[in-house]
């Protein structure tokens, strides 16, 4: 039974609230983040999305979502702001129309949410990214959109992989800075986790936000468990040809996600890399057909199976939200175990860094100690890699916000950076220091 074989136990087998209907997702789990503008509601504001959810509330909209009538509800608010934004820049109220295009992406990027997998959705992502990059190209630092190269990727995966990118205007080719990668997660895009670059700018680290496979843009194939692999070669490549960045200084932080690819990456590119960081990914029982069986109805906003079976390349040739797609993702999940493919039993040169909430509903806890044992633990059998773990108690996905302070130290203690990781959590509530 999955309450006996995981350490949340019961709480397994209990249907969340806010899968009941759209109107209890906002009022008990997204209501307090989007007035906070934290995610999923960066760069945004809540007097942006009371309209909205309550055009929802009334069309009394609930799972399974019809997500081309879901993604519609937005798109009213969101091209008010985009036009509100033109207006604003066009007079040369340049501060106003940063703001306005970023809350414009927001109200796109929840549209879009928590995958673009309806026709609606997609044109959501596709606006909300030049909506997102009109705004970042206003900040006091701009964001830039770069296209790196996929010179490692196979013919049928895309030639190139979008990234954010942001350099300290300190850097030179005489004095190059530390980069930072943030590997993206299963809904949250580069047009969102840019909120944390402006404040390694100011401690003069480099950022590169990218997308993991089968999200975003990222072109690698998402049901082939090796193409990560290519995608992070040839992204890594391309960094070495960055004269103003110092390739010996390189940290990768996932996220949820792509913390599972973090880990991933520390152990095959580990030569190439200071350190990892998984921030609540999973690594092998993620992947556990009876833990799937029950994820749809707990701690995620929607329907967490169907969106990584959708991730991970299932489902996409016929509707997503049917079963079939599912089905199979269950039958080939296993393929994905870091465990069982032997990535955890490498050596690697890199330093990692494993964190998560004890109680996380959305990839489980024991696939933390999984990768400490493989990993590290070399009296137990493991590796013997410098790997550490740290466990939040009572918290949720990726223990938040305590987790944030423990990982942004270890980054200022391995950079040596002055250690003002409050500075990090300011620019957050600033929204990225526009």
């Amino acid at each position: 039974m999955a309450d006996q074989k995981y350490y949340t136990k019961d709480a397994i087998l209990k249907t969340a609230a806010h899968h009941e209907s759209f109107q209890q997702l906002w009022e008990t789990k997204w209501k307090e983040p989007c007035a906070m503008g934290v995610y999923p509601f960066m760069f945004g504001d809540i007097a942006d999305f009371k309209p909205i959810v309550e055009s929802i509330v009334k069309k009394n909209l609930k799972e399974p979502y019809n997500w081309d009538e879901y993604s519609e509800c937005f798109f009213p608010q969101a091209e008010l702001l985009a036009q509100a934004a033109q207006r604003a820049e066009d007079a040369g109220n340049i501060e106003d129309a940063c703001r306005l295009f970023l809350r414009s992406s927001a109200v796109y990027r929840i549209a879009r949410f928590p995958a673009p997998r309806s026709a609606k959705q997609r044109e959501a992502w596709t606006k909300g990214k030049e909506v997102f990059y009109k705004g970042a190209g206003l900040m006091t630092y701009p964001i830039t959109e770069q296209h790196v190269p996929h010179t490692y990727g196979l013919p049928h995966e895309g030639k190139t992989i979008p990234v954010n990118l942001l350099v300290p205007p300190s850097a030179s080719t005489s004095s190059p800075v530390p980069l930072l990668v943030i590997f993206t997660g299963l809904d949250g895009y580069r047009t969102e986790l840019a909120v944390w670059q402006r404040g390694f700018l100011d401690k003069g680290v480099a950022t590169v936000v990218v997308e993991i496979p089968g999200t975003g843009d990222s072109p690698a194939d998402p049901s082939d468990p090796t193409s990560p692999d290519r995608q992070w070669s040839s992204l890594l490549e391309w960094v070495k040809t960055q004269s103003n960045i110092d390739a010996s200084k390189i940290i990768i932080w996932g996220f949820s996600t792509g913390g599972y690819y973090a880990l991933r990456a520390g152990h095959t590119h580990g030569d190439q890399l200071l350190g990892a960081i998984s921030l609540g990914g999973g690594a092998h029982h993620m992947f556990d057909p009876e833990w799937l069986d029950e994820v749809n109805k707990l701690e995620y906003p929607f329907d967490l199976a169907n969106t990584l079976a959708y991730k991970f390349g299932y489902g996409r040739d016929f509707d997503p939200n049917s079963p079939a797609g599912l089905g199979e993702f269950k039958k080939h999940a296993a393929k994905f175990s870091l465990l069982k493919d032997g990535t955890l039993s490498k050596k690697t040169k890199a330093k990692l860094l494993v964190v998560n909430g004890d109680m996380d509903e959305i990839f489980p806890i024991e696939d933390l100690w999984v990768a400490l044992d493989t990993s590290g633990n070399k009296a137990r059998g493991g590796a013997g890699n410098d790997i550490r773990g740290r466990v939040i108690k009572e918290k949720k996905h990726m223990g938040e916000p305590e987790s944030f302070f423990m990982i942004l130290e270890w980054i200022h203690g391995l950079l040596g950076l002055d250690g003002d990781i409050m500075h990090h959590i300011k620019m957050l509530r600033a929204k990225g220091a526009l």
